[in-house]
């Protein structure tokens, strides 16, 4: 249904709805002869080819107003009047299929991201690559241009480092030049690695990386000025991987480090947080109004769903 537990637990209660009003219809309401009128007039031969944002303004050039412009949508939506005409195609607005990671090695997220140089308006460029199902980075470097040469190079290292056999991995990414550049795809063609990419000009479709970035840029330990030098880049984002994978308990993932999830650690850490929890609960009971905190492993992390209003196939395609 979409809602809380809590919500309908608080229904359960109270059964009886309590609302008040309204007990008068709307005064703005269209009357029957309105909505009779815009279904006349869209129909009309003067006006049937062409959409309510252009009837209403025609109309108001010859002094007559009926209703606004939304009130033409819905009442046109509302009578299955506003079917797609015309020789394009129909927009659509749907998301990609998502993807669906059940183990490590299976998704990775990249992009890259613009760290400052000594030169004003002159950058160093962080490329970073991330395993979404553990959020472990498995591999990084800092380069003072933008080249899929360089990209290329990254990925080969961090195949064979992981041991990433051919058809096992999809590497997601967003449009750029070094994520579609030619010699990117032929290098992933060479390692039987599947490129996904993120539609044009939607911010959302890369969240894991860019989530990953914003991490990085607002820990109290990233500089405040700019880094002296590209060794002292490279210096700075192998520290901040060390942390990131070793340390950093993350919230995506139950508060679990990166590493200790890459290497399927985590199941017995959220197992002993949870007999914790369990034996605080029998100690002291009272504390307590429900379920202790839910310490359960994520066991399926999702790339790229569908809309809310459509139906959400989740097809496990790695499975």
């Amino acid at each position: 249904m979409g809602i809380d537990i809590k919500t309908y637990k608080r229904w359960r209660k109270n059964i009886h709805d309590k609302r008040i009003g309204p007990h008068s219809p709307s005064a703005n309401k269209l009357t029957d002869e309105e909505r009779a009128t815009i279904i006349t007039l869209a129909t009309s031969k003067e006006y049937m080819d062409l959409p309510p944002s252009q009837i209403v303004p025609l109309l108001a050039d010859k002094g007559i107003y009926v209703a606004s412009e939304s009130s033409f949508y819905k009442v046109l939506n509302e009578n299955l009047l506003m079917a797609h005409r015309g020789k394009s195609k129909m927009k659509c607005r749907d998301r990609p299929s998502p993807l669906v990671a059940i183990r490590p090695n299976q998704i990775y997220s990249w992009d890259i991201t613009y760290l400052r140089s000594p030169i004003a308006g002159a950058f160093y460029y962080l490329y970073m690559f991330l395993d979404i199902f553990s959020r472990k980075i498995v591999g990084h470097r800092v380069h003072e241009a933008e080249s899929m040469e360089y990209s290329s190079k990254l990925i080969e290292i961090i195949c064979q480092r992981e041991g990433i056999k051919k058809d096992q991995l999809i590497l997601h990414s967003d449009n750029g030049g070094c994520m579609k550049g030619a010699t990117m795809l032929a290098t992933l063609q060479k390692l039987g690695v599947v490129p996904s990419f993120s539609r044009p000009k939607v911010s959302d479709d890369n969240p894991f990386s860019e989530s990953l970035f914003k991490t990085l840029k607002y820990c109290p330990e990233y500089p405040s000025g700019p880094f002296s030098s590209l060794d002292n880049a490279n210096e700075w984002s192998d520290k901040f991987a060390h942390w990131y994978n070793n340390e950093h308990l993350h919230s995506g993932i139950k508060f679990v480090t990166p590493m200790s999830r890459h290497n399927l650690r985590d199941s017995k850490i959220l197992e002993d947080r949870k007999k914790v929890y369990e034996e605080a609960k029998l100690k002291n009971p009272n504390r307590w109004s429900g379920e202790t905190r839910n310490w359960n492993k994520i066991e399926k992390v999702y790339l790229n769903y569908l809309q809310e209003n459509k139906k959400l196939l989740r097809i496990d395609i790695l499975i």
